[in-house]
């Protein structure tokens, strides 16, 4: 994969959009196979400014579209009919900010659950603190599916183990599933309002914190977003580092949804030697950068390790994955469990805007890796993708990509061992100006947008986290399926709560 081309995209320049020819435009960029990336809002005092970032298939192909709204005249003309995400982002918007979405057909809360105060946007920055919440009188009902032999069953919002709230409405017949309603959201633990007024190196550990299994990925979206707003240049030795980083968060993470589906399924055993491998990797990370998770190598213009991996240590543990992988397919019992089970059609999946692993098995080609690349990782990457949209093809997808990931993680060590000491980039002096950071997290793409101040501290940042695009998928995939297989099918996600509830 020879980066041939700049290894980020060029300055952000967002197109001014009047409200009534926002819905034309964007769907000449949807029609053009830009995808919406995020939307994000901006208190400027007095009017609003919300941005609509899409990305492209091509290298660092980045467009924004920025509407002007009127702080005596709150509303955006809901993009909902074109793009599932967009209707999601709109909501949002809606609770935190107050801005309306005309003709949105989900008029419903989505971060703020019924109790939460009316008419308090805590995004604003005029927010008064944390009135006395009220009592549940604004929620809307899940829809009830009626029939002969339907009944429900409630799951959460409160779960066995140490996992955010989240609650799963079932409508069954029997043993299957006629419709599964989430609802999410939960906590609204106020993050992107943490960043406001830091410098950018006080949001470093922040942004390491955003989903605890995901350190690298948003960290280094983050960073790379700051970079970018300050135009920064960041020397190809610490850009290797941190790809090098961003894969061994990947290898852990699969190897132990890879024994979770199998434990699901009933094979236990396969969870057990894949917590083995997942102990070891987490050994190495500590190694690596002091810290099991992999916290604390990253930092603005540069990134440090305090060792690099051993290669041939590497080449034991993905041919250990991959043993424990064929033992698991080879059992008849397991492979028919994940066979079939909770299918993602790829058109439902593209409609959803899914991304990562779950868009890769259904046979979308979207990878952040390839799209937006900021180092060169080698002929050992390639993307990975099935097409049967099942649990067996996102388990697939999760063992294949472990292969790659080891591969390309032993390839920059390698040429990371003959590279001299390069001095950091230093950041200069700030202007008031924007970055996108977007990296290939192990769950799939995260995208950071931030805005810095004339005095060089965080005025916006606004987070995409993959599970955003992916939960809207759980439901649609759980049709027709059987009630046991929910726990198994949960997992072949594996979503984030903390990630989507920020």
């Amino acid at each position: 994969m020879a980066t041939t081309f700049p290894y980020r995209h060029a300055p952000l320049e967002p197109r001014s959009v009047a409200r009534a020819a926002l819905l034309q435009e964007v769907e000449a960029l949807l029609a053009a196979g830009d995808r919406l990336a995020m939307i994000c809002c901006c208190d400027d005092g007095g009017q609003f400014r919300v941005i609509y970032t899409f990305t492209g298939a091509g290298p660092h192909r980045v467009s924004e579209l920025v509407v002007h709204v009127p702080g005596d005249d709150p509303w955006i003309p809901s993009l909902a009919a074109v793009s599932y995400p967009a209707g999601n982002f709109e909501r949002e918007i809606r609770d935190l900010y107050g801005l309306r979405p005309v003709d949105h057909p989900q008029p419903y809360r989505l971060v703020r659950h019924g109790h939460w105060p009316r008419g308090w946007y805590p995004m604003r920055h005029d927010a008064s603190p944390t009135p006395t919440f009220e009592p549940d009188t604004e929620s809307f009902p899940f829809l009830e599916v009626e029939g002969p032999g339907v009944y429900e069953i409630a799951v959460g919002p409160i779960h066995a183990g140490i996992i955010d709230p989240g609650h799963f409405r079932f409508s069954v017949v029997g043993e299957t599933i006629i419709r599964m309603e989430a609802r999410l959201w939960y906590m609204h633990r106020g993050i992107e309002k943490l960043f406001e007024g830091r410098t950018p190196d006080d949001g470093i550990q922040l942004a390491e914190a955003i989903a605890g299994d995901t350190a690298v990925g948003h960290c280094l979206a983050y960073v790379m977003a700051v970079e970018d707003a300050l135009q920064l240049e960041v020397p190809e030795p610490y850009r290797m580092r941190r790809a090098l980083l961003l894969e061994l968060e990947r290898l852990y993470n699969h190897a132990t949804d890879l024994g979770a589906l199998a434990n699901d399924a009933g094979f236990g055993v396969a969870n057990s030697h894949a917590g083995r491998v997942r102990e070891t990797l987490l050994r190495i990370n500590k190694d690596v950068t002091g810290h099991r998770l992999l916290r604390g190598a990253i930092s603005i213009g540069g990134s440090a390790l305090r060792a690099l991996p051993d290669p041939a240590v590497l080449r034991s543990i993905a041919a250990d994955v991959a043993e424990i992988v064929t033992i698991t397919l080879d059992h008849s019992i397991v492979r028919d469990r994940l066979t079939g089970t909770a299918i993602l059609p790829a058109a439902q999946a593209e409609s959803l805007g899914t991304v990562g692993y779950v868009a890769r098995a259904s046979g979308i080609t979207r990878d952040a890796r390839g799209e937006h690349p900021f180092t060169d990782l080698g002929d050992a990457f390639h993307l990975v993708t099935e097409t049967s949209g099942d649990v067996l093809a996102r388990y697939l997808v999760r063992a294949q990509e472990f292969a790659v990931s080891s591969a390309v993680v032993v390839d920059l060590i390698g040429r990371l061992s003959s590279q001299d000491d390069t001095p950091a980039a230093t950041p200069g002096p700030a202007a008031t100006t924007a970055g996108l950071g977007i990296v290939e997290g192990w769950r799939g793409t995260i995208c950071h947008r931030v805005e810095l101040d004339q005095d060089g501290r965080l005025a916006r940042v606004k987070i995409v986290d993959p599970s955003f695009f992916n939960w809207s998928a759980l439901p649609v995939a759980l049709s027709d399926t059987i009630v046991p297989d929910f726990p198994l099918t949960n997992k072949s996600f594996n979503q984030s709560y903390p990630g989507n509830d920020l």
